[in-house]
This record gives structure tokens, C-alpha cells and sequence, in this order.
């Protein structure tokens, strides 16, 4: 049996969550796939996936093995590319994730240009605010917000944005504008769980940081839903700068505590480390990198300089 066959099977059962889907994936038949899967697990010496009736599940050394198989076939896919002479022209399918508000904003039209001028890429655009895995989840790009700790992706710097705190203009004609961190606690704050998850915010760093620890009156999962309910003059919240910068030039919102604004983060464009990039990737990369510096830069409020920063989680 041709391994490079054994792990295709295996990474579309893996991807497609069954060996029935994966046969009409593959346009094979269930039991081929079984027993080639079957194969590779007797070959590797360990199973792969836990079987029952109803559902196929991977197992934890199933899940370490998808890695390098995929990494693997990529290898192969390009250099067969390259050896063919088809290096310069993207191809193929293109999975792209992002965080939710960024990815709303920004995606949708850099895609589709990329899409026209390339009719050979296919693309899906997966918006989640968690830090996804690469190469576990077979995606080819990522637009990071952060610092980041794994050493095994390649990263393009295309911006940077920062935290900052925000209200309504009825809001602290009403309440009054906090002058210290310490105020907050007298406010109203709309937490957006995604940057405040623990209610606590550090604010100055090392000997001289300050702990605070919010008790917020409303909580919500979703940065859109947040700022909306600040506008309303619900009270203060927290947001990424791109996020609010339109709020704050149509002076919808108004920034506070801007002296103790945290540093800024930087956004990156990432993808897996390999010896080889598929030209979709490095065609997008290059393609998208120029067009998230101009917008960002466009959607960042100028800031005084920073006194403070966000606990790194």
C-alpha cells in the first residue's frame, strides 16, 4: 500500500469525521477506507481513531500523527508543484481564521479581490475569538492578535492595535470621566469576556503595577454587543482600537484613563512553518499584508504615550 495513500485516507477521515464520508470524499468505497486505515494503524502500532457505532473519534495519538501527516502532503502537493513548473500559480483550497471583529471588518473584501485576481484558489473564512491551531485544524493562514508563543508559525507584521476603555459622551456627562484606574470601581463597566476574562486588569508594570478587580454589571461574549450597549450609555467598556475608531471620530464614544492605556499589540498575518509554502498561502500573505497595514493604520485612534499594560494571559 502507498503511504502516501494511507495518510491521505487517514487525514480525510480525520477532516470529514467518518469513514463513510471520507470514502465519498475520496470517491472510494467505506470498507477500502476501513481497511486502509486499518493498515496504517497496524504499520504505526498504535490506533488511531476510537470506533463505535454511532461515531468516529480520534484518539490523542491520532491527533499528534495529523499534524505531521498533513504537514507531510503539503510538502508533497508543492513540490510536485513546483516540479511541474506551476510554482507562480496559486491553486487549490485557501482556510483562513481571524478573530470575529476583525475578520467582519477587514476579510470579506480583501477575499474577494484575492479571489478575483487568482480563479484558480477556492477560499472558506473561519471567525473565532480563541487562539486556534494551525496545523490541527488544517488551516493555511491566520490573522493573530498578540504576541506569539508558538515558535512553529511563520508571522508577517501587518499592524499593531491597543486596549483601550471607552463610554458615551451622555454617559459621563452623567457619571463623570474616571481620572484613575481606581475610579472604575465606581462605574459602570461592560466587560467584553474576551479581554477582560478573569475581571481583572493590571494597570503599570513590575514593582509599580496595580491590580484591579472590576465587578462588572453587565458581561457579554461578543465586541460588537459590548461597544453597542457603551454607545447606549450603558457605561464604560473595554475594546481593541480598531474596533472603536469610528465611535471616537463621529464622537459616538469618547476614550477615558487614556494616560494608563496599555502598550500595543501587534496583529500578524501567520501560517505553519514548513520547507515548502503552498503558493495560495504565500500568495495571500503577500496579496494581504499591504491591504490590513492600510486599514489598520486607518482604524487606529492617535494615543498619548503608554503608561501602563494588559496582564499577559
Amino acid at each position: 500500500m502507498d503511504r502516501f495513500n494511507e495518510l491521505k485516507v487517514f487525514v480525510s477521515v480525520a477532516e470529514s469525521g467518518g469513514f463513510a464520508k471520507a470514502a465519498a470524499r475520496l470517491r472510494s468505497s467505506p470498507p477500502a477506507v476501513t481497511r486502509t486505515v486499518a493498515t496504517l494503524e497496524q504499520r504505526v502500532g498504535v490506533q488511531l481513531f476510537n470506533r463505535t457505532t454511532r461515531m468516529v473519534s480520534m484518539t490523542e495519538a491520532g491527533r499528534r500523527f495529523l499534524e505531521h501527516a498533513r504537514r507531510i502532503l503539503t510538502d508533497l502537493d508543492v513540490a510536485e508543484s513546483e516540479l511541474a513548473g506551476e510554482s507562480t500559480m496559486p491553486s487549490g483550497h485557501l482556510t483562513i481564521t481571524s478573530p470575529v471583529t476583525m475578520g467582519r471588518m477587514m476579510l470579506p473584501s480583501i477575499v474577494t479581490d484575492f479571489l478575483h485576481a487568482h480563479p484558480h484558489v477556492t477560499a472558506k473564512v473561519l471567525l473565532f475569538d480563541r487562539i486556534t491551531n494551525l496545523i490541527e485544524e488544517g488551516i493555511d493562514v491566520g490573522l493573530r492578535v498578540g504576541q506569539l508563543p508558538d515558535s512553529s508559525i511563520i508571522a508577517r507584521h501587518v499592524g499593531e492595535v491597543r486596549r483601550i476603555l471607552v463610554a458615551s459622551p451622555a454617559y459621563l456627562s452623567k457619571h463623570g470621566r474616571p481620572k484613575d484606574p481606581t475610579d472604575l470601581k465606581r462605574h459602570s463597566v461592560i466587560a467584553f469576556t474576551g479581554l477582560l476574562p478573569n475581571r481583572e486588569w493590571i494597570f503599570g508594570e513590575g514593582k509599580t503595577a496595580r491590580r484591579i478587580t472590576l465587578k462588572p454589571r453587565f458581561e457579554i461574549n461578543d465586541a460588537a454587543a459590548a461597544i453597542a450597549a457603551a454607545e447606549g450609555g450603558g457605561g464604560i467598556t473595554i475594546a481593541l482600537s480598531y474596533m472603536v475608531a469610528n465611535h471616537i471620530r463621529e464622537r459616538r464614544l469618547q476614550q477615558v484613563l487614556e494616560p494608563f492605556a496599555p502598550s500595543a499589540v501587534p496583529v500578524q498575518l501567520v501560517y505553519p512553518e514548513s520547507r515548502l509554502v503552498a503558493p495560495k498561502v504565500r500568495a495571500f500573505v503577500d496579496f494581504a499584508a499591504p491591504k490590513l497595514r492600510s486599514a489598520l493604520r486607518g482604524l487606529n485612534p492617535s494615543a498619548k504615550k503608554s503608561a501602563v499594560a494588559p496582564r499577559r494571559r
